[in-house]
């Protein structure tokens, strides 16, 4: 499964923790992520990163263009919701698009660990029967 991980700054440490605690599911998947954050990510857990852009510099709309492209299968944003965000129109597209295409977001750890357990327990495998029907259409 292909999963986004974005954290804005604040919120990055808070990624970094999540990971580093559910390597063991997420080194099953293929784990892609905005700049900054993904190094972080791979510097603290070693898992390998596909790393697109900074999040203001357009790695929110190089994600989205994944989603729409139906090459994404989940996000994981850790969003910080006290401070404005110079690309807020950005990160509204980028939510719009999961909504669009079925893509299950999380925007804080409550629900990512909610999402990740249901991953590991395989629960959200219907993304794998939507897109085979797609390919026998």
């Amino acid at each position: 499964m292909n999963i986004a991980l974005i954290a804005h700054d604040k919120k990055k440490s808070e990624m970094i923790n999540f990971t580093t605690a559910y390597r063991d599911i997420f080194k099953k998947h293929d784990l892609f992520a905005t700049g900054t954050t993904g190094k972080k990510i791979h510097d603290a857990s070693g898992l390998p990163v596909v790393r697109f852009q900074s999040g203001p510099l357009g790695g929110d709309q190089q994600i989205g263009a994944r989603i729409a492209n139906e090459e994404m299968d989940m996000v994981i944003f850790f969003r910080d919701p006290l401070t404005a965000q110079p690309h807020e129109p950005d990160i509204t597209a980028l939510l719009r698009l999961c909504d669009v295409h079925q893509i299950p977001v999380a925007t804080n750890m409550a629900g990512a660990e909610i999402m990740i357990r249901a991953l590991d327990r395989g629960e959200i495998n219907w993304r794998q029967v939507v897109k085979d029907r797609k390919d026998q259409v």
